[in-house]
C-alpha cells in the first residue's frame, strides 16, 4: 500500500522509474482511497476508475519517462475544469449530465506529462460559496475534523490532498477558493498571477477574477505542478505570453534580505485572536531567518468584499446566461409552453439558491439606473486596491498575513447567513481584485485545526513566494503532521 503522506513528487517518480511501483498500482491505490473516504469526506463527484486504470496501464506499457516527473502519477481535478469524455458538473443540477467533448488547456498539458486523472472533486456550485456546502452532490467535510467545513469553493480538491487520497489536485480561485480551503486543511494552495495559467475550459464564474491553481502537501511539489500547467494559450487572450520560469530555481536560497510587509488591516477587528497569535509567531520565524519585517497599510482592502460581490456577481449573471436548457445540460420538460417557460423552469430547477442569489445581485448591479452607482463604483474601488498593493510592493518583496479570519467552522453553521459566509474571504479577495499571486501554507494549529499563512507576491513573481514558503516549510516541518483518516 502506498501512503501518500510519506511520499512526494520525487519519491513517487523514483519508485515508478525504478519499477518499485507501477502507474496502475498507484492509480488503483488512489481509487481505493477515494472510494473508502466518500461516506465521510465526499471529496469526489466522479471517480473515473475505468479511465484512470486504462491510462495507467498505457503509461506502464510505454515505460515511465525518467525525465518527466508527473508521468504515471495520480491527480484530482476540480469539477469546473472540463475533461473530454468525463462528466463535468460544476457541482450543479443544471450540468449533472454534461460530458464535455474537449479538454481544458490545463488538462491537455497534464495529459502531455502523463499524469493520471483519478476523478473530479466536489465544490460549491459554480464555485459560488466558501464551504463546499452549496454542491448539488452533497457537502464535503474537512480532512482534520469531519464536523467542520473544508472551505470552498475548491473544498473537494483540498480535502482530497489533505486526507492523503491523492498527492496533487487542481482547483480554481475567484475570491480565495484555493487559499481558504488550503488554510482550513493545512496544505499548500497557490493562486497564480491572473494570466499565468489559461482559463480555457474553466467553467466561468467571474472572468476577470477566475484563476486555476494548485494544491499539494509540499511547496516544491506545488512549484513543479504550476510549471506543468502554466503558459500562453492561443485560445485564451487573457493568458500571458511571459516565459514560464523554473519555479524551483533558487527555492532553497532562504529569505535572508527579503523585505516583507505585514498589513495592519490584516490583524484588525474581525480576525480571531487565535489566528493572529499563530500567524504572528509564523512571521517572527521569517524575521529570525533573516527577512526584514515592516508594518504596512492596505487602506482600501476593507472595501474588497463589497466591490468583489458586485463585480463577481455581475460577471456571473452574464456568464451563466448560456445555461438555458437548449444546448447542453439539464432542461426542464414539465409544462413548458414557450421558450421563456423553458428558460425560467430550467434555471429555477437547475440552479441552487446561492447561484440564484448572485445572479439576481449581479443583474441588479448592471441594470439601468444602478450601473453607475454600483458596478462602476466597485470598479473604481478595485483600482484603489491595486494602487495600495503597488505602493507596498514598491519597497517590499512580499506581503504576509493570515489567510482566513478563523479556523474551519462547523458544517451548517453559516448556511442561513450569506453575509457572514462572504466575510470569510475578507483577507483573500483583495488579491484576486489586484490579479496578484497568493499562496496559503500551514502556519500552525489552533485547537487541533490548521491555521493558514497567506504569502502575497508581485505580479508574475511566484518564484519569490515559493522561496519564502519553502524556507518556512523547512524550518517548521509542519507537513509531517497529518490528519487521522479512516
Amino acid at each position: 500500500m502506498t501512503d501518500f503522506f510519506k511520499e512526494d513528487l520525487f519519491s513517487l517518480h523514483k519508485k515508478l522509474v525504478d519499477k518499485e511501483l507501477t502507474a496502475e498500482e498507484l492509480a488503483q491505490e488512489a481509487i481505493k482511497k477515494a472510494k473508502a473516504s466518500q461516506q465521510e469526506l465526499n471529496a469526489y463527484i466522479t471517480i473515473d476508475e475505468k479511465g484512470a486504470v486504462q491510462a495507467a496501464k498505457e503509461a506502464d506499457q510505454r515505460g515511465i519517462d525518467p525525465d518527466n516527473l508527473f508521468d504515471g502519477l495520480p491527480i484530482a481535478i476540480k469539477d469546473n475544469i472540463v475533461t473530454n469524455g468525463l462528466k463535468t458538473t460544476a457541482a450543479s443540477h443544471i450540468l449533472d449530465n454534461f460530458v464535455p467533448i474537449y479538454d481544458a488547456h490545463v488538462i491537455e498539458k497534464l495529459r502531455q506529462t502523463g499524469a493520471i486523472i483519478i476523478g473530479k472533486t466536489n465544490m460549491d456550485e459554480f464555485a459560488m460559496g466558501g464551504s463546499t456546502e452549496t454542491s448539488y452532490f452533497g457537502k464535503t467535510s474537512n480532512a482534520w475534523d469531519h464536523s467542520k467545513v473544508p472551505g470552498g469553493s475548491s473544498g473537494g480538491s483540498a480535502a482530497a490532498v489533505a486526507a492523503g487520497l491523492v498527492p496533487f489536485a487542481l482547483g480554481s480561485d475567484t475570491g480565495g477558493s484555493i487559499r481558504q480551503p488550503a488554510a482550513f486543511n493545512g496544505i499548500v494552495g497557490l493562486k497564480p498571477t491572473y494570466g499565468r495559467v489559461s482559463r480555457w475550459g474553466l467553467i466561468a464564474f467571474s472572468s476577470s477574477l477566475d484563476q486555476i491553481g494548485t494544491f499539494t502537501r509540499k511547496v516544491k511539489d506545488n512549484a513543479l505542478l504550476l510549471k506543468a500547467i502554466a503558459g500562453k494559450d492561443q485560445a485564451d487572450n487573457t493568458s500571458s505570453d511571459r516565459p514560464v520560469p523554473d519555479f524551483t530555481k533558487g527555492i532553497e536560497e532562504g529569505v535572508k534580505g527579503l523585505r516583507i510587509g505585514v498589513p495592519e488591516e490584516y490583524f484588525a477587528q474581525g480576525i480571531d485572536q487565535n489566528i493572529k497569535d499563530v500567524v504572528k509567531e509564523a512571521i517572527s520565524k521569517f524575521e529570525k531567518m533573516g527577512a526584514k519585517i515592516d508594518t504596512v497599510s492596505l487602506p482600501h482592502s476593507r472595501y474588497g468584499i463589497a466591490a468583489y460581490y458586485i463585480l463577481a456577481s455581475s460577471e456571473a449573471s452574464s456568464n451563466l446566461q448560456r445555461f438555458d436548457g437548449n444546448r447542453y445540460g439539464f432542461a426542464a420538460t414539465d409544462q413548458v409552453k414557450s421558450l421563456e417557460d423553458l428558460y425560467v423552469k430550467t434555471r429555477s430547477e437547475g440552479f441552487g439558491d446561492e447561484v440564484k442569489r448572485r445572479i439576481m445581485l449581479g443583474t441588479f448591479a448592471l441594470s439601468a439606473g444602478f450601473y453607475d452607482a454600483y458596478f462602476k463604483k466597485a470598479a473604481e474601488v478595485r483600482t484603489l486596491i491595486v494602487n495600495d498593493f503597488n505602493k507596498v510592493f514598491a519597497d517590499h518583496d512580499l506581503i504576509l498575513g493570515p489567510t482566513t479570519t478563523s479556523t474551519a467552522f462547523d458544517l451548517g453553521s453559516e448556511n442561513d447567513d450569506p453575509v457572514k459566509m462572504y466575510m470569510n474571504d475578507l483577507l483573500t479577495i483583495p488579491v484576486n481584485l489586484a490579479g496578484l499571486p497568493g499562496m496559503s501554507i500551514n502556519a500552525g494549529f489552533s485547537e487541533g485545526l490548521p491555521v493558514g499563512l497567506q504569502i502575497i507576491g508581485k505580479p508574475y513573481d511566484e518564484s519569490t513566494i515559493y522561496k519564502a514558503a519553502f524556507a518556512f516549510e523547512q524550518e517548521t516541518q509542519l507537513y509531517k503532521k497529518t490528519p487521522e483518516v479512516n
